[in-house]
């Protein structure tokens, strides 16, 4: 055997020896003696068949020994019976409030039309032609579609301002005005 061999096996013995006696130290023991009192004193048991004293300023209970061989009285016959349940009482009766009532809405006038449909254009940029900002555009099918400001596009809409990020457009009536902005 090789004299480095030899010396991790003795190395190995050598740790596991020291592990052995560290486990042994450190394991769990039931206790023989009395634990300490917090004054760090243990008090020795009494003698078989004494009777333990109370220290100063402590009361020992009195035990009547001749009381416990003492005949005991014998339970009577009671009216409560193990098997049997008490109706559970009926519940309180319910705080009825008088309901409220609430007169129907009455009509001001005639019913709002419904807004217009929302403008499905997108605004993709704008280019410059001759110093007038052209706006370009495209519907949802993806048909681009060009207009400066004032100008009528797809035969229902009107662009009425064109801004750096932005344009402002509405249908040909005047309703439905919004704001598009640049990309989306």
């Amino acid at each position: 055997m090789a004299p480095e061999r030899r010396r991790q096996i003795i190395s190995l013995v050598a740790l596991l020896a020291a592990l052995g006696v560290v486990t042994y130290l450190w394991w769990p023991r039931p206790s023989a003696s009395a634990s300490p009192a917090s004054n760090g004193r243990v008090a020795p048991d009494p003698p078989k068949g004494t009777v333990a004293r109370a220290a100063p300023g402590q009361q020992v209970p009195t035990v009547h020994l001749p009381d416990l061989g003492a005949e005991r009285p014998k339970p009577g016959a009671g009216k409560r019976n193990l098997f049997r349940f008490k109706p559970k009482p009926p519940p309180p009766p319910p705080i009825v409030a008088p309901p409220i009532v609430t007169p129907p809405p009455v009509p001001t006038g005639p019913p709002t039309p419904p807004p217009p449909p929302p403008i499905t254009l997108k605004f993709i940029g704008t280019v410059m032609d001759g110093g007038k900002k052209i706006a370009v555009l495209t519907d949802s099918t993806g048909h681009p579609e060009y207009g400066g400001e004032g100008a009528e596009i797809a035969g229902r809409y009107r662009i009425l301002k064109i801004g750096v990020e932005s344009l402002e457009i509405a249908y040909l009536d005047g309703t439905g005005r919004r704001t598009l902005r640049l990309g989306g």
